[in-house]
């Protein structure tokens, strides 16, 4: 390929990566998409949660022969301590609809699968192929990309940087700067094998109906983070996120509150019996809006993970990524077709489109909500998760102290804890981060 030009290179085979690929593989682009594992998903041995809508713009049938695991009726959201949980559940056998909208699955799997898809596309995908750098000339536009392979240099109109989080190829380039350590998590997983009856019956499903479990609170250890628990037909997925910030500054292991987590009287008896076949360790966006990067330039798009396109306050991310891969390969494909250049001034196309979809909205929406999270940590996950159990506790256990007595005593707890100006100031800034 020494000689070989493309109309575009997409560095990375992940949601955002075959997103891209596929859109301007299918519009007619000579696409080029390199991944640096053996195949695509290699590095992604972990569960995840998939958001049926998102892939059903790129793929409307992908239903047919997806490897999907178990579609989601139930969502568990948990407050913790070290001895309880107080939950909301919502459950809905409107779920178990013809097309639901979101299903548990295996990346390893799925990115393979979807990858087939690019492939039939007519995009060209080489694996255990390190993108080392990218081309660039005397006025910094970028050209191409250099390779770890014989004579690697490979030229192209633009280049979709599908990296990741901490990809170098944005950072060594000068187009992006290193993710700040308080707008990146650390998730630790493992994936615990039970037999398919086991999991249909422990969680109270039938059939390939999923439940997801989302735990935040002392579990984490003052640490701004939750804990999950994804059901897939033979195998769970257990983890915990943490901001990597507050783990250096807290001094802890993330995989010693992964450890915490699993033997937490409400986590352990839903994977006792278990065999742990598989852990991983991956970083997740976390800044939000305000940390959202320079999106394109001069012959380059940067999307998904690497835009810092992610969701913190409903938990997304694998649907902000395809779509924002998506657009920008319709973006491409389009100025392409026009017979446009891939200048700065036509590739703010991407970020028009990005702009007006839910991905912006939805961000800008919740801009302030990170910097709650992180400003407020020991409160959020460790005085209120204490607060919340011990009224929960009241409520429900009759001793013979009167009820009036115990709201006096719980209304002097919280007092104590945050201050009357403490708790009105928590409730006015989360609302206002949340609106």
């Amino acid at each position: 390929m020494k000689n070989e030009k493309f109309d575009a290179i997409v560095v990375g085979a992940g949601m955002s990566g075959n997103a891209a690929a596929y859109a301007m593989a299918m519009r007619g682009l000579k696409v080029l998409q390199l991944e640096r594992g053996e195949y695509p998903g290699s590095k992604n041995v972990q569960g995840a949660i998939l958001y049926a809508d998102a892939l059903e713009k790129i793929i409307p049938d992908f239903r047919e022969d997806a490897p999907l695991e178990r579609h989601l009726v139930e969502q568990r959201f948990w407050i913790m301590d070290g001895a309880s949980h107080t939950g909301i559940h919502y459950r809905s056998d409107e779920f178990n609809e013809r097309r639901p909208n979101r299903y548990t699955i295996i990346r390893a799997q799925f990115d393979r699968w979807f990858s087939a898809k690019v492939r039939e596309a007519g995009c060209t995908v080489l694996c255990e192929t390190l993108a080392t750098g990218l081309m660039q000339d005397s006025s910094g536009n970028v050209t191409g990309v250099c390779t770890d392979r014989p004579g690697g240099s490979i030229l192209a109109d633009v280049v979709v940087l599908a990296e990741g989080v901490n990809g170098f190829l944005g950072k060594r380039g000068r187009l992006r700067k290193t993710p700040t350590p308080d707008s990146v998590a650390l998730a630790v997983k493992e994936m615990h094998f039970l037999p398919e009856d086991v999991i249909t019956e422990r969680f109270g499903l039938t059939a390939d109906e999923g439940c997801v479990i989302e735990a935040g609170g002392t579990v984490s250890r003052g640490v701004p983070g939750l804990g999950f628990l994804y059901t897939n037909k033979e195998s769970i997925s257990i983890g915990i996120g943490c901001l990597v910030s507050g783990l250096a500054a807290a001094m802890e292991r993330p995989y010693d509150i992964l450890e915490a987590f699993k033997h937490h009287p409400s986590i352990r008896p839903l994977i006792a019996g278990s065999e742990v076949k598989e852990y991983a360790a991956h970083l997740i966006p976390e800044g939000g809006f305000t940390a959202i990067p320079q999106l394109f330039g001069n012959g380059w798009v940067v999307v998904g993970d690497a835009a810092q396109l992610n969701n913190t306050a409903h938990r997304e991310g694998s649907n902000l990524a395809m779509t924002s891969g998506y657009l920008a390969g319709q973006a491409i494909a389009d100025v392409k077709h026009l017979g446009g250049s891939m200048v700065q001034s036509n590739l703010a196309l991407y970020k028009s489109m990005l702009d007006s979809s839910f991905v912006i909205k939805d961000l800008m929406k919740h801009k302030e909500m990170p910097r709650f999270l992180h400003a407020n940590s020991q409160s959020l996950f460790v005085s209120y998760p204490k607060l919340i159990s011990k009224a929960a506790q009241n409520f429900v256990r009759v001793d013979g102290t009167s009820k009036i007595d115990k709201g006096k005593a719980m209304s002097a707890a919280f007092l104590k804890a945050r201050s009357r100006w403490g708790l009105i100031s928590d409730a006015v800034r989360l609302a206002r981060a949340w609106r």
